[in-house]
C-alpha cells in the first residue's frame, strides 16, 4: 500500500479499518489498488471522504436513537427546573443537553420517519413517546425568557403534538380494550399533557392551562385503578418494561405541581387527595427502585427519570404550600431536598447508561428495542 495514498489516508484519520467506506471515494473516479500512483488531489478527495464518513456515522447514531430517550430529554429539562436553585449553572447543563437531545429526535423522525412510524405501532412505545411533546412544553419555559414569541410557540407545538398523540393512541389501542395489555406508559399518553400547566403561567395562559389540568387530572383517577390493578394483580409486565412501573410516581405529583401553579385558591380536598397519592405513589416507587436498577439497560431506563423529579419538585412545593398557610411540617423538607439529589443521581446515571448503549449501538449494531407488546 502506498503510505500516502488516500486508504492509509483513511486509516490515520479514521484509527478503523477503510474497507466498509471505500465505497465512498469511488465515487471520485479513482481505483485504490496497492502501489496505484497517488491522484495530484488525493488529500481532498480523503477530506470528503473523512466527512462522508463521520456524516454517516452520525446518520446512524440518530436513526438508532431510540424513542424513548424522549423521557431522558423530559427528565434533563425538568431537572433544570429542580437544581436551579443552586445556579444557573445547573439549568443550563440540563437544558442544553435536553434541547440536544430534542433535536437528534426530531431529525430521527426525518432521517427514519418510516421505523419511526412502525414504532408508534407498538403501544408500548406509542405511550412513551408521550414524553416528546411534554419535554417540547417543558423546554418553552426555557426559552421564554429570551425569546417569548417562540417559547409561546413552543408551548403551542408540543399541546398539539400531545392532542394528536391522544387521538391517535385513542383511536388505534383503545378499541378492544383489553386490561391484560394496559401499560404504566398510559399514563404519559392521557395525563402528561398536564406539564403544559408547569409554563402555562409564563405565557398568562392560566385559563388553557386549567383545562389541561383538570382533562390529566380526570384521567388520572380514571386510570388509577386500571393501572394498578394491572401492576399488582395481572402483573406479567415483560422484563424490557418494568422500569415504566416508575412512572406511578409521576401523574400525582405532575398535577399537583400544575394546580399550585395554576389555581390561587386552593381547595384542601384537591391538594390533600393529590399530596398523598403523590407521597404514597413515591414511597412505592422507591421500595422496588432497587429491584429495578438490578436489571439489564432498556432504553424505558429513561422512566427513571422525570418521575423522580417531578415527585422532588412536587415536594418541595407541597412543602412550601403548607408553610404559606402556617403548617409546615419540617421533615417534608428534608424528604424534598433527599428526593432531590436522589432524582438527580439518577438523571446523571440513566444518562451515562444512555451514552454507553448508543455507544455500543455503534460497535456492535444489533436490535436494541422496547419489547413489543401486542394489542
Amino acid at each position: 500500500m502506498v503510505e500516502n495514498g488516500p486508504v492509509r489516508l483513511i486509516e490515520v484519520a479514521t484509527g478503523v479499518d477503510p474497507a466498509p467506506a471505500l465505497k465512498y471515494y469511488q465515487i471520485w473516479g479513482r481505483s485504490l489498488k496497492t502501489g496505484e500512483k497517488q491522484a495530484p488531489d488525493a488529500d481532498a478527495g480523503g477530506c470528503f471522504l473523512r466527512i462522508k464518513v463521520k456524516y454517516e456515522e452520525m446518520k446512524n447514531i440518530i436513526k438508532g436513537l431510540p424513542l424513548p430517550a424522549g423521557g431522558l430529554m423530559l427528565g434533563l429539562a425538568a431537572a433544570g427546573n429542580l437544581t436551579a436553585s443552586h445556579g444557573i449553572v445547573c439549568k443550563v447543563l440540563s437544558g442544553t443537553l435536553s434541547f440536544v437531545l430534542l433535536l437528534l429526535l426530531l431529525t430521527k423522525g426525518v432521517l427514519a420517519a418510516g421505523a419511526v412510524r412502525e414504532d408508534l405501532k407498538n403501544p408500548a412505545i406509542a405511550g412513551i413517546a408521550g414524553t416528546c411533546p411534554m419535554g417540547i412544553m417543558v423546554l418553552s419555559g426555557y426559552v421564554q425568557p429570551v425569546f417569548p414569541g417562540a417559547g409561546y410557540l413552543m408551548w403551542l407545538a408540543g399541546i398539539a403534538l400531545h392532542c394528536v398523540l391522544i387521538i391517535y393512541f385513542t383511536r388505534t389501542f383503545m378499541p378492544g380494550f383489553c386490561l391484560r395489555n394496559v401499560l404504566p406508559s398510559y399514563f404519559v399518553v392521557y395525563v402528561g399533557i398536564a406539564a403544559a400547566c408547569l409554563t402555562a403561567p409564563a405565557y398568562n395562559a392560566l385559563g388553557t392551562g386549567r383545562v389541561l389540568f383538570w382533562f390529566g387530572f380526570i384521567t388520572y383517577l380514571i386510570l388509577l385503578p386500571l393501572l394498578t390493578y394491572r401492576a399488582l394483580v395481572i402483573k406479567s409486565i415483560p422484563e424490557p418494561l418494568l422500569p415504566t412501573l416508575t412512572i406511578f410516581a409521576a401523574p400525582a405529583s405532575l398535577c399537583l405541581v400544575g394546580y399550585l401553579k395554576l389555581f390561587p385558591f386552593v381547595n384542601m380536598a384537591i391538594f390533600w387527595l393529590l399530596a398523598i397519592l403523590a407521597l404514597i405513589m413515591l414511597f412505592a416507587v422507591l421500595l422496588y427502585l432497587p429491584k429495578l436498577l438490578r436489571l439489564k439497560f432498556y432504553p424505558s431506563y429513561s422512566a427513571f427519570t422525570f418521575p423522580l423529579v417531578i415527585s422532588a419538585i412536587a415536594l418541595r412545593d407541597m412543602d412550601g404550600f403548607l408553610s404559606k398557610i402556617s403548617m409546615g411540617v419540617p421533615a417534608l423538607g428534608y424528604l424534598a431536598n433527599l428526593a432531590e439529589a436522589l432524582a438527580v443521581v439518577l438523571v446523571v446515571y440513566v444518562l451515562i447508561r444512555y451514552a454507553g448503549f448508543m455507544f455500543l449501538q455503534q460497535v456492535a449494531p444489533g436490535p436494541h428495542k422496547v419489547h413489543s407488546v401486542s394489542k
